[in-house]
C-alpha cells in the first residue's frame, strides 16, 4: 500500500485528491496539510511514501518545506502538483529535492500515475514542466556519434552518446512520461523500457530520472 500525505492551501483540492487516491486500491492518504509548516510538522512522523506538495502556499511554500523535509532527512519522495509550469519554479522545487512535479490541470490518471511512479522511485513530470526546463537554442549542438559498442567505463561524460531505441527512450523520459507511458508510445513492454532505462542511466552517468531528463536537455535530445 502506498501511503501518501497530501500538502495543499485549498480544502477543496485536499478533499478532491484524497478521493481520487483513496479510490485506488494500492493508495491510502494517511494525512492532509494546510500549508508548508503545517506539513513539516505531520510528514516526518507519518513516513510517508509520497508527499503530494502544492508550491503557493501562505507562510512556508512548498519549495522551501520540500527543502527543509529532504534536508531534515525524510525518505518521502515530493511530488510537487502545483498550477505553474514556469521554469523558475520547476527548477527549485527540482533543485529543493522533489522528485516529481505535475500540473494541477491533469486528468486525474495521470496524478495516480505519478504518485504510483514516484513511490517506485521513479521520477515523474509533466511534459509542460520538462519544456520549461529546455533552454532556448540558437542552433543544435554538434554531437559526435560513435559506436557505442566500442566505448568503455573510462571515457568522459561529454563523449558519451545514446543512439538507436535508447536515444528513443531518453528523449521520451526527457519530456516527464513515466516508463508506462513510454512503452505505450514507442510500442514495447514497460518492462522493456526499464531495461533500456536502466542502460541509460548507466552510459550517461546518472542515477535518476530527473538526472537523466536534464542530462538529455544538455545534450539536444
Amino acid at each position: 500500500m502506498i501511503t501518501v500525505v497530501v500538502v495543499d492551501d485549498h480544502p477543496l483540492v485536499r478533499a478532491g485528491l484524497r478521493a481520487l487516491l483513496d479510490g485506488a486500491d494500492d493508495v491510502r492518504v494517511v494525512g492532509e496539510a494546510a500549508d508548508g509548516e503545517a506539513a513539516l510538522r505531520l510528514v516526518p512522523p507519518l513516513e510517508p511514501d509520497v508527499v503530494l506538495m502544492d508550491v503557493s502556499m501562505p507562510g512556508i511554500g512548498g519549495v522551501e518545506a520540500t527543502r527543509r523535509l529532504i534536508d531534515g532527512g525524510s525518505s518521502a519522495r515530493v511530488v510537487v502538483l502545483t498550477s505553474f509550469p514556469d521554469a523558475a519554479t520547476v527548477q527549485g522545487a527540482l533543485a529543493a529535492g522533489a522528485t516529481g512535479y505535475l500540473l494541477k490541470d491533469a486528468d486525474p490518471a495521470t496524478v495516480l500515475d505519478g504518485v504510483r511512479s514516484a513511490a517506485r522511485g521513479d521520477a515523474p513530470l509533466d511534459p509542460r514542466a520538462a519544456r520549461a526546463l529546455l533552454p532556448v537554442r540558437a542552433a543544435t549542438p554538434a554531437v559526435t556519434v560513435v559506436d557505442p559498442g566500442s566505448r568503455g567505463e573510462e571515457d568522459p561524460p561529454e563523449a558519451r552518446v545514446v543512439v538507436g531505441r535508447e536515444a528513443d527512450v531518453l528523449r521520451l523520459l526527457g519530456r516527464g512520461l513515466s516508463n508506462r507511458q513510454i512503452g505505450h508510445e514507442l510500442g514495447i513492454a514497460e518492462r522493456t523500457v526499464k531495461a533500456h532505462v536502466g542502460s541509460i542511466f548507466r552510459r550517461v552517468g546518472v542515477g535518476d530520472r530527473t538526472s537523466a531528463a536534464l542530462w538529455a536537455r544538455d545534450h539536444g535530445y
